[in-house]
């Protein structure tokens, strides 16, 4: 998925490293993805800075999270969530368990002419067992990722927009 943003890569990047449930939330459907709090409609100094390795809560109680996996400040950031299939996160430095799913959420960030953005979205997921994952990502997991990820498009070019007056 993708949108373009009229304002420069610099002023849609600090958004997007922003996220987080403990931090300005996902701009998305705020009941659903952030608790019920609104996401943040300004930018944050203070969590400007993210670094590979860093935990960025995917849900309010902050028991899951999004791992920073890769980072190129100002144009590609990587999210990823392992989690057993009782709902855990897992140690990615060591081998998955049994039964697993282990997706990573993609960010990358292109200036296109004008001085406008490109915001490119992609993912990937790995599970077991293979045959229950491919049943609920086409039943719910891809329905809700482009419901969630649509309304994050739209509320990032809102914001992003902004500066550009």
């Amino acid at each position: 998925m993708a949108v373009t943003i009229k304002a420069p890569p610099s002023q849609v990047w600090p958004w997007l490293v922003q996220m987080g449930c403990d931090r300005a939330g996902w701009y998305s459907w705020d009941r659903l993805d952030n608790g019920g709090v609104a996401s943040a409609r300004r930018i944050h100094p203070e969590w400007q800075q993210i670094s590979v390795g860093d935990h960025l809560a995917s849900t309010p109680s902050g028991s899951t999270w999004f791992e920073v996996a890769a980072l190129d400040p100002g144009r590609f950031l990587a999210l990823r969530a392992p989690f057993d299939l009782r709902g855990r996160p897992f140690d990615t430095r060591g081998p998955r368990p049994r039964l697993y799913t282990d997706s990573l959420w993609a960010f990358l960030l292109d200036e296109v002419q004008g001085g406008r953005s490109r915001l490119i979205v992609s993912g990937y997921a790995a599970a077991k067992p293979g045959l229950l994952a491919a049943i609920g990502n086409f039943l719910l997991w891809e329905p809700a990722h482009w419901f969630m990820q649509t309304r994050q498009f739209a509320n990032l070019k809102i914001r992003a927009e902004a500066g550009q007056e």
